[in-house]
């Protein structure tokens, strides 16, 4: 069942916009695209600390084997404390030896909860943790109001509007899995146009906003389809983050420049394997599924892209007795686009050893995620101190480098 509330918070993939999200042109600058890991990757095994002594004791059965060119499931140097996951050779591999890609260890949030929905919540309003909260403002929303129509475009692929998308203008959310198709048919569109006709929000006229919407949602899948079909030659499409990583970079080529995707399956308590298994499986689709974005927004549009990869928390760092890792604290974020200035691990990092855990337990958080995005943003946008304030309040942005 459908109804009024559920359209206009976003359910059901439906791409609701006002009319000032819908006058902004197509992109014709910087891109950004957020990919939130829900379910809190293990970041320990996918940029590992292989020449360190502890990180093979913590972890006996899933530790990646030390780097070794004779060895095809061995972990990839970056440099002489951290190696890459064997899964992402073909794929993330390049853009770091090309310098297209960080690595930001030991990063994250103050929220120490260690709960899945909590910290989720906290990182994608982008708030402090103390003191009151908006929980219906996120840091993108409001990233796309400060930008106004120089934002040229923000949407979300996923099936409901996520909270970092809400606060700021109407922003269109759109589903890309499944079969090709936009998710509500003819007959659905009719029903749910006749339930707003003559409504309005405020100055809002919900009748000629969902039609708007409408409009748009079936603009993007018929750009999606005719790219797929010239691309793929009639066959079928790979399935998973890899197919729709394909379709965004088509969307955001030549529509939108902000953007949010969030994929799922990382929550690794038992049997997350090393070089091979369960976790194994899931990175080498999300690499694949970044390469592939790469390649579908072309070398021009790649250049001026900007991607960072979160997740809400990193693992324990010593494996669990279900060879698995549990809900942890610091991670290690990833930043890649074609101008970025990667090839390197950045921001401030430790030694890690029993003592220099957070809690004897976990990665320390030693760069705040709105620091990491502030900053880029800083030099991305050119934003003022108020208008980063405004998207980060009580934020430093940090002073990396990375474009």
């Amino acid at each position: 069942m459908l109804d009024r509330r559920t359209v206009l918070t976003g359910g059901a993939g439906i791409a609701l916009l006002g009319g000032r999200a819908m006058a902004v042109p197509a992109a014709s600058g910087t891109r950004f695209l957020l990919v939130f890991l829900r379910g809190a990757y293990d970041a320990a095994n996918i940029v590992a600390p292989t020449g360190n002594a502890f990180y093979h004791e913590a972890r006996p059965t899933i530790a990646l084997a030390a780097p070794d060119p004779a060895n095809p499931q061995a972990a990839l140097r970056l440099d002489a404390d951290w190696s890459l996951h064997p899964a992402l050779r073909d794929s993330i591999a390049p853009l770091w030896q090309s310098r297209q890609i960080a690595f930001v260890p030991f990063a994250g949030t103050d929220d120490m909860s260690r709960s899945h929905f909590e910290t989720q919540d906290t990182i994608e309003m982008g708030q402090p943790i103390t003191g009151p909260r908006q929980f219906q403002s996120g840091f993108m929303g409001r990233l796309a109001g400060v930008l106004g129509k120089g934002g040229n475009g923000a949407i979300a692929f996923s099936d409901r509007l996520p909270l970092t998308m809400r606060g700021g203008p109407m922003i269109p959310n759109l589903a890309l899995g499944g079969n090709g198709k936009p998710p509500i048919d003819d007959g659905e569109t009719a029903m749910i146009a006749a339930m707003y006709r003559g409504q309005h929000l405020g100055a809002v006229d919900l009748d000629a906003a969902v039609h708007a919407g409408f409009a748009a949602r079936d603009t993007v899948w018929h750009t999606i389809d005719d790219e797929m079909k010239a691309a793929g030659r009639g066959a079928i499409a790979a399935r998973g983050f890899e197919a729709a990583a394909q379709r965004i970079g088509v969307v955001m080529r030549d529509r939108y420049n902000l953007a949010f995707v969030d994929v799922g399956g990382w929550d690794t308590h038992v049997n997350q394997g090393g070089a091979t298994g369960q976790l194994a499986g899931r990175i080498g689709e999300l690499g694949r599924g970044l390469a592939a974005y790469a390649q579908a927004l072309g070398p021009q549009a790649w250049q001026q892209t900007v991607v960072v990869v979160v997740s809400e928390f990193g693992r324990t760092f010593r494996e669990n007795g279900n060879r698995g890792t549990d809900h942890g604290h610091g991670s290690v974020y990833w930043v890649l686009g074609g101008g970025v200035s990667g090839g390197r691990m950045v921001g401030p990092q430790v030694r890690i050893a029993p003592e220099t855990l957070n809690q004897n337990r976990d990665l320390p958080v030693l760069t705040d995620y709105r620091a990491l995005i502030g900053g880029l943003w800083q030099r991305q946008y050119g934003l003022t101190r108020a208008q980063l304030a405004t998207v980060f309040p009580g934020t430093v942005p940090a002073r990396l480098d990375l474009i």
